[in-house]
């Protein structure tokens, strides 16, 4: 069925498709679909198109901007009409609305949109919220399918009439299991490895992988570390994230951990692409966002049989089984998250039961080809009712 199908997927930048699209492109094209990316320039350019995935390069600027925003829909619709895709797949806001809109103007038969979650909190502004809601409504209207990654998400979109529930399908995260795997890295590789990057292999490591923002609650884990060494003083702090510096909450590790005089027990690592030989040295990992779809970090890490410290938000819950596979704890509270801290650090045994369950969590609900097969299942039904 998929023979012929030309789909095209729309992400802001090339790191969407490189770390987490990826397999699910190659997937579609062992499944006979020709596949097509739009992204703006980058540096995994290459290593995408190696895999037979033709590209097209166009700029989506992060940030609100009206001219470059309507460029970026014209170039769109030119590309698109030229091409005459059958499937339009969008991911991330701004492709998510700029890149729907181009697709419904071109005549595209299908429209998909992936939610990453949405960009609203309950307790956001009542402008930002009618601000985002109204957005994904416009979006919404382009749209022939919605895929959610949390199920909360759909629950929030309905209610706020953002879209009908026959419109939206449950997406969930997608984890390769095979590689996510701590049976893959031997006692030995580990101490090599924690040697090479001059841990001391007494200290106990916590972990955190994600963008160097406010959103992802970096500032109240500095915070809890503070207390969290009161305690345990031969603990360490793994960074893992890129600078975003377009973003108005962009941090600098290194100046705010001087602030914060706990630079002697934080490791800033930046951007790795090999980020699971980093989750089998941590002890715990803890992601404090502020906001996030479903946190495919935190899928990692229970993949890696590591305990998960999370904000109790929509998404991070999706991700958690409270009390089993890991802690959820208030937003931006750092006494709190602390305590989870070092409740896990002074019980070694819930530790290691909480990561074992993790890793089942994944399998059951999140292994990667459950979601190849919900994204099968709605191409093909898509297919046989639009392309006639």
């Amino acid at each position: 069925m998929a023979k012929n199908i030309k789909i095209c997927y729309v992400v802001s930048v090339e790191m969407t498709i490189r770390f987490i699209l990826f397999n699910t492109l190659k997937f579609l094209k062992n499944q006979g679909y020709d596949v097509y990316v739009v992204c703006s320039s980058g540096k995994w350019l290459k290593n995408i198109e190696k895999q037979g995935i033709k590209i097209k390069t166009i700029r989506f600027k992060r940030k609100i901007s009206p001219i470059s925003d309507l460029i970026t829909l014209f170039r769109l619709y030119f590309y698109f009409k030229k091409e005459k895709f059958d499937i339009i797949h969008t991911h991330t806001p701004k492709p998510g609305l700029i890149g729907q809109l181009a697709a419904k103007m071109a005549g595209i038969p299908i429209i998909v949109n992936t939610i990453h979650g949405l960009y609203f909190q309950e307790k956001d502004s009542w402008l930002k919220r009618k601000f985002f809601i109204l957005t994904e409504k416009i979006a919404a209207k382009c749209s022939n399918l919605i895929f959610f990654v949390n199920r909360e998400d759909i629950e929030t979109a309905v209610k706020e009439k953002i879209c009908e529930s026959d419109l939206a399908k449950y997406f969930g995260g997608s984890i390769d299991s095979f590689k996510f795997n701590p049976e893959r890295f031997s006692r030995q590789w580990i101490y090599q490895k924690k040697r090479e990057l001059n841990l001391d292999p007494s200290f106990k490591i916590i972990g955190i992988v994600g963008r160097l923002v406010k959103e992802k609650g970096y500032l109240d884990l500095f915070q809890a570390l503070r207390k969290v060494l009161e305690r345990f003083p031969k603990t360490l702090l793994l960074i893992v994230g890129f600078l975003e510096s377009e973003k108005k909450d962009a941090l600098d590790p290194n100046v705010i951990v001087k602030n914060y005089g706990i630079g002697k027990n934080v490791i800033f690592l930046g951007e790795q692409t090999k980020v699971v030989e980093l989750y089998v040295l941590m002890d715990i990992f803890v992601l404090p966002s502020h906001r996030e779809g479903l946190g495919l970090a935190i899928l990692e890490a229970s993949a890696m049989e590591k305990p998960v410290i999370v904000t109790d938000i929509r998404g991070c819950r999706e991700a958690v089984d409270d009390g089993k596979t890991g802690i959820l704890v208030p937003l931006r509270n750092p006494e709190k998250l602390a305590e989870a801290i070092i409740y896990l650090l002074n019980n070694p045994e819930k530790t290691k039961e909480m990561g074992i369950r993790g890793r089942e969590k994944v399998l059951r609900e999140f292994d990667e080809r459950i979601i190849f097969s919900r994204i099968k299942i709605e191409y093909q039904r898509l297919i046989k009712e639009k392309l006639k």
